[in-house]
């Protein structure tokens, strides 16, 4: 297949983010790569977001659909369900994650693709991050997501084939409400990595990161931090194909012990 008849579908979730949601939907017009559609989800924002979304109604590449279902009580729920959502009206192959307060490098949609085009067994990507007021994030082990744990690159540096969420949505479908520290790039991740084992990272960063809203509730080791941790070690517990020796990590003894007080 040429890569030029290989359309993309980016998907943009968006939450109160009227300042950003613009720039974060013109860095996909200004893809250096054209064959692509926007899917984009606002759920049910109270500030204009809703009017700066209607200004693209009439683009063509574009696609706008607003919640009308009831909201969950966690971000992470929500944010997952909204991507679901469009996921599931999407026509693309390669679908791209973005939420609407990050944006994207001009040429990140032709560099993943290329690295789609070229591996064949690969079906879950992320590239790395820029991060307002960080270094640039480097990895210890680049095709290894437990490196961060348990923490993996935000959603808005995730692609996948169409066919990965396919069966990632089937395997998971009694997890999608439960877990609810445990965002979808996480999930995805540890199914990509342990269960089919065609998790890679493309080292250049083409996304670029504000780190605003719920992503401050998970200052290091604070509350939350450890909550996540432990949410995160009971998902891998449910998700797992092999056997991990959670019961005998240090790590996994101290979060339980810590999060017992938390409850």
């Amino acid at each position: 297949m040429k890569i030029q008849n290989t359309l993309i579908s980016i998907l943009i979730i968006n939450f109160n983010n009227a300042k950003l949601i613009t720039r974060a939907i013109n860095s996909c017009l200004g893809q250096s790569y054209k064959n692509f559609e926007i899917l984009i989800f606002d759920d049910k924002s109270i500030d204009n977001s809703r009017e700066i979304i209607n200004k693209f109604k009439n683009n063509k590449k574009i696609r706008i659909f607003f919640n009308k279902k009831k909201k969950k009580k966690f971000a992470a729920l929500n944010a997952m369900n909204g991507y679901i959502s469009i996921f599931r009206k999407s026509k693309g192959s390669i679908i791209c994650l973005l939420d609407s307060d990050d944006h994207f490098h001009k040429s990140k949609i032709i560099k993943i693709l290329k690295v789609f085009q070229k591996n064949r067994k690969v079906n879950f990507v992320q590239n790395l991050p820029y991060i307002k007021g960080e270094k640039k994030l480097k990895r210890t082990n680049k095709n290894n997501p437990m490196s961060f744990w348990p923490y993996l690159a935000p959603e808005s540096c995730i692609s996948f084939r169409k066919k990965f969420m396919i069966d990632f949505l089937r395997v998971n479908k009694k997890y999608l409400n439960k877990f609810e520290n445990v965002w979808m790039g996480f999930r995805m991740g540890v199914y990509s990595f342990f269960n089919q084992e065609s998790f890679f990272t493309l080292s250049e960063h083409l996304t670029f990161y504000e780190s605003l809203g719920e992503s401050k509730k998970y200052q290091f080791l604070g509350k939350n931090w450890f909550k996540r941790r432990n949410d995160s070690f009971d998902y891998l517990k449910k998700i797992l194909k092999r056997s991990m020796s959670l019961n005998y990590n240090l790590d996994y003894l101290i979060t339980k012990f810590l999060t017992s007080f938390y409850k």
